[in-house]
């Protein structure tokens, strides 16, 4: 009985050691392992051997992870108070030197970002502040990350989540806000206003070339008509010789003689076309005389 005592004795003791020996490290983690002290590097990812009661190791996390900044009220150079909240993203990129140079990276380069905030916000006006948050950004982006670097951290980014101007100042944007919109309003009006005018002159101005146009067809046209109507009529003129006129005059003269007048207007070319006819009677007379 003692003796499977102390057998489960021994593999208790086992166990609890070869759990102090022996850890698992993600591939996302790194251990910095210290022998009695004194630093050994980094170890990871995968089993890493411990010496039990000589080693111990600090677990460091190399994911990008964030922080953020409470909203801070900051002073601008032209003397207007803003409250300003922001968010920062950084990295471990050193395990030694992020265990060895600081304490609490996360709690430095928070106390690090609220004093380099007030720096870059006291040396813009207000309506840089307001406008340029890319700057801002950015300047703060540069400023931490050249702290950071020794102790190992890099910073990925900085946001600004919100500006909050003064109560006035924003009363201000505001009535400005609603002026512009009112602005813009009133130009897009006028511009609509100005096309419709312009549409409907050149409308007019088409509809008056049409018309004009169509007129002028028309009258092209037209005059085609009569010169077609007068060139048939010569056509039907030239056709006609003299002894057809000579008998249409007769009929016209057949027809104004059974009228009531009195008087007959007698036109000249009837007398030169009645000529030939007056020569074969005269002629048609003296043959019979000269018969008998």
């Amino acid at each position: 009985m003692t003796e499977i005592i102390g057998i489960g004795l021994s593999l208790i003791v086992i166990g609890i050691l070869l759990s102090m020996s022996v850890r698992v490290v993600p591939e996302f983690g790194r251990l910095v392992l210290f022998r009695l002290g004194r630093c050994q590097g980094a170890r990871g990812p995968g089993l890493v051997f411990m010496i039990p009661i000589v080693d111990r190791a600090v677990r460091v996390d190399l994911r990008e992870v964030f922080f953020e900044v409470p909203p801070q009220t900051c002073i601008t150079a032209d003397n207007a108070s803003v409250s300003i909240d922001f968010l920062v993203y950084d990295r471990v990129i050193d395990p030694e030197r992020s265990v060895l140079a600081v304490t609490d990276f996360t709690g430095a380069a928070r106390g690090l970002a609220i004093t380099t905030l007030r720096a870059v916000v006291g040396a813009m006006d207000l309506d840089d502040v307001l406008s340029k948050r890319e700057d801002i950004n950015r300047v703060l982006h540069e400023k931490l990350d050249d702290v950071t670097d020794r102790w190992g951290i890099r910073i990925m980014a900085v946001e600004i989540r919100e500006v909050v101007p003064p109560t006035a100042v924003a009363d201000a944007m505001t009535l400005q806000m609603a002026a512009e919109r009112g602005r813009r309003a009133t130009v897009a009006e006028a511009d609509g206003k100005r096309e419709a005018a312009i549409a409907a002159a050149e409308g007019d101005k088409r509809s008056r070339v049409l018309a004009a146009e169509g007129e002028r067809e028309a009258s092209i046209q037209r005059a085609q008509g009569f010169a077609l109507a007068l060139k048939e009529i010569d056509a039907v003129a030239k056709a006609i010789d003299s002894k057809t006129l000579t008998l249409q005059y007769l009929e016209a003269l057949k027809t104004l003689g059974t009228g009531d007048g009195t008087k007959l207007v007698l036109p000249m070319e009837l007398v030169s076309l009645a000529q030939p006819l007056l020569a074969h009677a005269l002629k048609a007379q003296a043959e019979p005389g000269a018969a008998g």
